[in-house]
C-alpha cells in the first residue's frame, strides 16, 4: 500500500493520474476512483485529483469550456446559448467560442485575429505581440524579402498596430482607474463613487472596440463601407478621450 500510494501521489501531482495504469509494464489496467480514494489519505492530493478529473471532464465536453480571463478564473462557461457578449457571471470577462483569441474581439473576426503573414517568405506573426508563429524566421521587418510595396505594407500596419497597442494600454489604465477608485470607495466618508466606476466600466470597453476596429480596418481598407466605419471610429475615440 505504501507503494501504490507514493505513486498515485506522485502521478497526481505531476498532472498525470488521468491516464494513470498499473506500474507494472504488461499490466494496462487503470487504478478507480474509488481505489485511489481508498489508497490516498492526503486532502491536498485528493483536491488536486479531483481537479484533474473536473478538467478532463470539460476538456471531453465540446460544449463547456474554461473562463478565457488571462488573470485567471477557474469558472466553467456553457457554450450552447451563450451568445456574442456574454460575459462569465464570475469575473464578468467575455470571452471567443470561437477561436483561440483569449477574449471576445468586435468588430474584428476570428480570422482577423488569427496572425499577420509574409506574402512573401510566409512568416506569421502575432497580431497583439509581434511574437513569431514560427521559430525559422523570427524578424519580419528584417525579412530580406521586403520590396517596396511590403514596405509600404509595414508602414501602414505599424501605423494601424500602434493605434491598437495604445488603446490596449489605455483600457488597461482603466481598469487599474477603477480598482483604485474601488478602494478609495471603502475610506469612511467619502461620497458615493457609483457614476465614476460606471464611466470607468464604459471606458473599458470603448477602448476594447476601437483596439479591435483597428484590426478590422486594417484587414478591411478597400471596402466601400471604410469611410462609415472610420468616421464611426474617429467619433468614438474622439468621446473616449473626451471621458
Amino acid at each position: 500500500q505504501p507503494c501504490w500510494r507514493e505513486y498515485l501521489t506522485t502521478r497526481i501531482e505531476q498532472n498525470m493520474v488521468v491516464n494513470c495504469t498499473c506500474p507494472i509494464s504488461e499490466c494496462r489496467a487503470q487504478p478507480t476512483t474509488a481505489f485511489i480514494y481508498s489508497i490516498v489519505s492526503s486532502e491536498d492530493i485528493i483536491a488536486k485529483y479531483e481537479k484533474a478529473l473536473l478538467r478532463r471532464y470539460v476538456e471531453c465536453c465540446s460544449n463547456l469550456t474554461w473562463c478565457t480571463n488571462p488573470q485567471g478564473c477557474d469558472q466553467i462557461l456553457l457554450k450552447d446559448g451563450l451568445g456574442y457578449g456574454a460575459a462569465c457571471s464570475k469575473c464578468s470577462w467575455i470571452s471567443c467560442f470561437n477561436c483561440n483569441f483569449p477574449e471576445a474581439h468586435y468588430p474584428a473576426s476570428c480570422s482577423h485575429m488569427s496572425r499577420m503573414t509574409c506574402a512573401k517568405c510566409n512568416h506569421g506573426f502575432c497580431w497583439r505581440c509581434l511574437k513569431p508563429w514560427r521559430p525559422n524566421h523570427k524578424d519580419y521587418y528584417n525579412c530580406s524579402a521586403m520590396v517596396s510595396k511590403a514596405a509600404w505594407q509595414e508602414k501602414r500596419f505599424q501605423d494601424y498596430n500602434e493605434r491598437c497597442t495604445f488603446h490596449h494600454h489605455a483600457r488597461e489604465f482603466a481598469v487599474s482607474l477603477r480598482n483604485s477608485i474601488s478602494s478609495i470607495r471603502e475610506m469612511p466618508k467619502i461620497r458615493n463613487l457609483t457614476f465614476v466606476l460606471d464611466a470607468c466600466k464604459v471606458l473599458e470597453q470603448a477602448r476594447k472596440v476601437l483596439a479591435y476596429s483597428c484590426v478590422y480596418s486594417y484587414y478591411n481598407q478597400d471596402t466601400e463601407s471604410m469611410d462609415i466605419v472610420e468616421q464611426q471610429t474617429e467619433s468614438l475615440e474622439l468621446l473616449t478621450n473626451a471621458l
